[in-house]
């Protein structure tokens, strides 16, 4: 009889126990949603969308927008100036002895060259520019997206791309771009490493 007794009470805290746990949930749950930052254990986002949207995101595109228009200014500057040299070394050969006029082009070309190859490496340090600025960034996100995931009680963040199906809820790059502008701006007193070659 006790022992009968004795596990009607158990059945009844166990009981008693469950319901706690379910009317405790959906309080965490409104908590979460207040906080907006959806409850899972995987989270996805976007990172170009997360990237390219934040704050440090778009003053990099600036810079690069507008040393990329520098650059293309001074190439165009210096094919209009190459183009007349040439040109002026097509209207002296008549008048030069063949081995003095192939000096000339021989010189001319290495200046070509030269030309090529230092506005190539301009455009390298920009890409180069562009890699390590996406470096940082992410070094410069990731405790933030770190506490995003505790607070989701999440084990993972998926690139949303990779995914084959997914939850809209499970999305956190809107949260991830708004805390990480609130916590780093646009960067702008964060020197980037110089350029490796």
């Amino acid at each position: 009889m006790e022992l009968k007794l004795l596990k009607k009470h158990f059945w009844t805290q166990g009981l008693f126990l469950a319901l706690c746990l379910l009317l405790c949930l959906p309080s965490q749950g409104l908590q979460a949603q207040e906080l907006g930052v959806p409850q899972s254990q995987i989270l996805t986002l976007s990172w170009e969308t997360m990237y390219g949207r934040s704050a440090y995101g778009r003053r990099i595109a600036n810079e690069i927008e507008a040393e990329s228009a520098v650059l293309a200014a001074e190439n165009e500057r210096i094919i209009a100036e190459l183009s007349q040299e040439e040109q002026n070394l097509t209207e002296r050969r008549s008048e030069m002895e063949p081995e003095a006029f192939r000096v000339l082009v021989d010189a001319f070309d290495r200046k070509v060259q030269s030309h090529r190859n230092g506005q190539r490496a301009k455009l390298e340090d920009l890409d180069r520019k562009q890699q390590q600025a996406g470096s940082v960034f992410l070094q410069l996100a990731q405790p933030v997206l770190e506490a995003l995931m505790q607070e989701a009680g999440a084990v993972a963040v998926l690139e949303r791309s990779n995914v084959f199906l997914r939850s809209k809820d499970s999305d956190i790059t809107d949260i991830a771009i708004s805390r990480i502008d609130a916590t780093i701006g646009d960067g702008s007193n964060i020197r980037l490493p110089a350029p490796e070659q």
